[in-house]
This record gives C-alpha cells, structure tokens and sequence, in this order.
C-alpha cells in the first residue's frame, strides 16, 4: 500500500511540474504573441503613412514644378508634337 502511494504522490508531482510548465510556456508564447501583434500593428502605420507621402511625392502639380525648376524642362509647342501611330495599328 504504502508503494503505491509513493508511486501516486511521483504521478502527482510529476502532473503538478507539466502543468507548471504548459502554463509557463502559454503565458510566454501569449507575451511574444502581443509582441508580434502590437510590430504588425506598427507596419500597418508605417505602410499608411509610405503610401501617403507616394501620394504626395507623384502629385502631377509637384513633378511639373521639379521638371521646369531642376531638369529646365517645359512642354513643346504644338508645332513640334507629332502623333505617332503604332506599329502594328492598321487604322488610317
């Protein structure tokens, strides 16, 4: 009798000591699990916030001023503009 005893009392600990460590292991995975989620969080702001200032940056006003300002570019006369058809388009 007493052996058995000692054999449930080691069942017992040894139950006690997976417990003990599943939970362990939970809380631990729950921490880094906030973790990743608060970093994806962050991207999705950083993402917002590129989008915006591509937004801003391909604005047709701003890449006209850059081109007549800094590349000395400016649009032809009309005189100079020609259509050119595709190749492969036969319409006359």
């Amino acid at each position: 009798m007493t052996r058995l005893n000692l054999v449930l009392v080691g069942i017992a600990i040894l139950c006690a000591l997976g417990v003990v460590t599943a939970q362990h292991k939970s809380r631990k995975l729950f921490v880094e699990l906030q973790a990743e989620k608060t970093a994806a969080h962050q991207l999705d702001v950083e993402w917002g916030q590129l989008q915006l200032e591509q937004s801003t940056w391909a604005m047709h006003s701003r890449v006209e001023r850059v081109a007549g300002q800094y590349l000395h570019m400016r649009v032809p006369p009309p005189s100079r503009v020609r259509i050119v058809q595709p190749a492969g388009d036969a319409t006359p």
